[in-house]
């Protein structure tokens, strides 16, 4: 019912603000105005999506939970869309998801109205177990030797370490 209702309001409020700011300001200011919109936030969308793709990187590298960097990139993808689409009240939330504050408000207010049943980093059922696995995979004994080069006291140092002479 709610989908139904955006689908007839948002282009009746759409129309209704075009007439009025084309009445004020005229045409080609209104389609420069929309115009410019789009390109200003197809900027501002790929700044945001790169910053939120290496938030999520980070959650996921310290196996940290992505769901907050996850839905900051759904909502700047959603941003995205909104901004290209003309018109003045989809501008206007579209340049309200690019702020930060305004994405945190509302992951906040979402995340109290749902329940996440299970959280599981790492290998899902029927999947190989990895080298991160460790009850659960095969382990492999093994035997090693350490070989050390016998240094000439002649030979400059390589670079790779530091010595007593390197600074």
């Amino acid at each position: 019912m709610y989908l139904l209702l955006a689908f007839l309001l948002i282009p009746v409020i759409e129309i209704a603000l075009f007439i009025q700011v084309g009445g004020l300001i005229g045409l080609w200011p209104t389609l420069a105005i929309v115009v410019g919109t789009a390109f200003l936030g197809t900027w501002l969308v790929r700044t945001q999506g790169r910053m939120a793709m290496g938030e999520l990187q980070r959650a996921f590298s310290e196996l940290d939970d992505p769901t907050e960097p996850l839905a900051h990139g759904a909502m700047i993808l959603l941003s995205g869309v909104l901004l290209l689409t003309p018109g003045f009240f989809t501008d206007a939330v579209g340049f309200a998801l690019l702020i930060p504050g305004v994405r945190v408000a509302v992951f906040r207010y979402l995340q109290k109205r749902m329940v996440v049943t299970q959280f599981r980093m790492g290998p899902g059922p029927g999947m190989r177990p990895d080298f991160h696995d460790r009850g659960n995979g095969d382990v492999i004994d093994g035997e090693y030797e350490e070989v050390v080069r016998p240094r000439d006291p002649n030979e400059p140092p390589s670079g790779w370490v530091e010595g007593p002479d390197r600074h």
